[in-house]
């Protein structure tokens, strides 16, 4: 049977929160892979049909949504696409991360930088170099293989497992730079899950000989990791109880992120993945 005709420029129910539902809407288009029928959105919603035809049609208006009316269905709009754009162009994060760091550096001397995930790297977007340190290879625009990064294994902790699998899916995939860090999923699940057992991911000589690391992630409003802070520092400088306090800063700058870019923790540690691992 056909879908109905969506209203448009209807009324909002009373006692419905219009612009908190079109939100809700506009997020749950963004989560699917493809065009959904409006009925799939209404029930993951819970909004009754009426109200989500309403508040699709309002969003196609403003171009935020597309109705597809030979399959029945309605995805993105450009604007959400301008919207993302734009985002980038600013720089937000960037920009709400530079104070952070800042701090950060003041604190412990050592550089810091901010990374954001990059298929199977990282991409670095901030760094916030210590006064008489040297420059690092974390430099602004750098990308460099996240099972091999701080940055990354903070990042990729935080990933569902089959996800995780799928940008790993066989030793091909693991670029080696000094004989170091994991070749095989295996390896790198069982770093991943220290990384998740105590919060903090760490990297020794992995990335440059004679520099380790330690980095946090920064969670967006659905506990997604969204970026890393992560300092780096000489090997020989800091010792085991020093890194500790380390990886302590490193993890509240990264929370102090979080809440500055109004994301939240995951509501819980992913687990082990008990299925047996592709390349393994």
């Amino acid at each position: 049977m056909p879908e109905p005709v969506p209203p448009r420029r209807l009324r909002p129910r009373p006692g419905v929160p219009a612009a908190r539902s079109a939100l809700a809407l506009l997020q749950a288009l963004a989560r699917q892979p493809g065009a959904v029928p409006a009925a799939a959105l209404a029930r993951e919603l819970g909004l009754p049909r009426s109200t989500t035809y309403h508040l699709l049609a309002e969003l196609v208006d403003a171009g935020f949504a597309v109705h597809l009316p030979e399959e029945r269905r309605y995805g993105l709009g450009v604007t959400a696409f301008e919207i993302g754009s734009a985002y980038a162009r600013q720089e937000p994060l960037a920009r709400l991360a530079r104070p952070v760091l800042a701090r950060l550096v003041d604190a412990v001397g050592n550089s810091a930088h901010l990374a954001v995930p990059h298929g199977r790297e990282v991409l670095y977007v901030v760094e916030q170099r210590a006064s008489g340190r040297p420059p690092l290879v974390t430099d602004v625009g750098v990308r460099l293989p996240a099972h091999l990064t701080a940055s990354g294994r903070a990042l990729l902790a935080d990933l569902p497992p089959p996800q995780v699998r799928a940008l790993f899916p066989d030793a091909g995939a693991f670029v080696d730079r000094h004989g170091l860090g994991p070749r095989r999923l295996t390896e790198l699940r069982r770093l991943l899950t220290d990384v998740r057992r105590t919060g903090h991911a760490t990297e020794d000589g992995e990335v440059t000989p004679g520099f380790a690391s330690v980095a946090a992630a920064v969670h967006d409003h659905a506990g997604r990791p969204a970026a890393a802070v992560a300092v780096t520092f000489p090997s020989d400088d800091v010792d085991g109880a020093a890194r500790a306090e380390l990886a302590r800063r490193v993890s509240r700058a990264a929370a102090e992120l979080t809440r500055r870019i109004n994301g939240r923790p995951p509501a819980e540690r992913l687990g082990s993945e008990t299925d047996h691992p592709a390349g393994a």
